[in-house]
């Protein structure tokens, strides 16, 4: 019975270190620590949310429209399986 508790403490010891992570990384620096660096934030350099917006909508879409090729031509593949059936029998 020790082996499902020690897999239910490992999960949560990696969920909260994944949560903790982003957080970390999405909590945006303060003015005087950023200006004394010289570095620009995780925030100002890899994070523009309208540019991330875009690309992940075209992603979606690009998958989405994948996904309605592949349906239609596994459709037909179905469809012509199910007609030769009865005709073999």
């Amino acid at each position: 019975m020790a082996g499902w508790r020690s897999k239910i403490v490992f999960m949560l010891v990696v969920y909260f270190a994944g949560f903790a992570t982003a957080i970390y990384c999405l909590a945006p620096a303060s003015e005087n620590q950023a200006g004394q660096t010289g570095e620009k934030t995780f925030v100002d350099s890899a994070f523009k949310s309208d540019e991330f917006a875009q690309k992940c909508n075209a992603g979606i879409h690009r998958c989405l429209d994948f996904a309605r090729e592949m349906s239609t031509d596994l459709g037909k593949v179905v469809k012509q399986k199910l007609d030769k059936k009865p005709a073999d029998s």
